[in-house]
């Protein structure tokens, strides 16, 4: 999870990889009008969201249990990883967090990405950070996709047991 620019869709491949897990990215779960409303640089409202985070619960409670997975989602907002947590109980979020200054200047190197740098203000509002009680790890984005990766990793590994 993070705004856009954080590097989910890299870190979540590299990450899928090291735990051997299917991987989903998220964007492609958006409807044709969801993508349509971003590239003309119009953030999304949560009903635009609501079929988008149903699609994504869909795909992860499709898996095989405690098979795993990693999906690459912004899931910016409490109520929509409290909407993901509804299709996958189990979920552990990964928040990739970091600097404005950092996610701009790798928003503006991108290529082919849907996603404008004019909206990622309209992410940093958006944004609720993990709380006490939800299941998850922050890890900085600060440094090449496989420095993050492997503090993902670690954080991961050193996160007590899931409560059933």
């Amino acid at each position: 999870m993070g705004v856009s620019g954080t590097g989910k869709t890299t870190v979540g491949r590299l990450l899928a990889q090291a735990l051997g897990v299917p991987y989903a990215e998220g964007d492609t779960f958006h409807p044709a009008a969801n993508v349509a409303k971003m590239t003309a640089g119009i953030p999304l409202d949560d009903a635009d969201r609501r079929p988008w985070l149903d699609a994504i619960g869909d795909w992860i409670r499709a898996r095989p249990d405690r098979q795993g997975a990693v999906v690459a989602c912004s899931a910016l907002r409490r109520a929509y990883r409290d909407r993901l947590r509804a299709a996958a109980p189990g979920a552990v979020f990964v928040h990739l967090s970091g600097e404005r200054p950092l996610i701009q200047r790798r928003m503006a190197a991108r290529t082919g990405h849907f996603m404008p740098a004019a909206l990622l203000d309209s992410q940093f509002a958006a944004l609720e950070p993990l709380q006490e009680d939800e299941r998850g790890i922050v890890v900085d984005v600060s440094g090449s996709p496989q420095e993050i990766t492997a503090r993902a990793l670690a954080a991961l590994a050193a996160l007590p047991p899931a409560r059933e």
